[in-house]
């Protein structure tokens, strides 16, 4: 496997996990943020876990589309082609970067399939997206016109340097 490969599979086995109340996780312990939202640490955690040193530091997600960016390894969503193991950021209520998530695959139709910690699963649609609890498996639109009229809260892809 490929490390991209091998970031995704490792997201993927998170997935249902629940915080304890009030933010805390294995993932907020590992990066020192136990206690605060938790979508960029469940990132950093699962880079950990397959050896990748080289990941932007995304605990923080503004800081993380600009570290991207810095390394000319960034793709507004309007232009992209994700990948398996981008790092997919949104702007929900339009006022900054404020979540973060790991593409599992382009679905062909204007969305990608994520994998992101902090959020509330598609059985749940009433539910924080951006601080929800739980590592979840999600679709979202990133092109304006996808087949299934999703709005679009993805604001763009960082692209990690993957060893393959």
């Amino acid at each position: 496997m490929t490390q991209a490969a091998d970031f995704v599979a490792t997201a993927i086995k998170e997935i249902g996990t629940i915080e304890v109340p009030n933010n805390k996780t294995k993932y907020g312990k590992f990066t020192g943020h136990d206690g605060q939202p938790w979508c960029g640490s469940f990132v950093m955690w699962c880079a950990s876990q397959i050896g990748f040193k080289d990941m932007p530091n995304c605990v923080y997600t503004p800081t993380g589309v600009q570290a991207f960016k810095s390394k000319s390894q960034w793709t507004d969503h309007n232009v992209a082609k994700p990948q398996p193991g981008d790092v997919v950021f949104f702007s929900f209520s339009g006022n900054g970067i404020e979540h973060v998530g790991i593409v599992v695959k382009d679905n062909g139709d204007g969305t990608v399939t994520t994998v992101e910690g902090n959020t509330s699963p598609m059985t749940k649609p009433k539910g924080s997206q951006a601080n929800g609890g739980e590592v979840a498996e999600k679709i979202q639109a990133y092109k304006t016109n996808n087949t299934r009229h999703m709005a679009v809260f993805i604001v763009g892809f960082g692209h990690p340097k993957w060893i393959n």
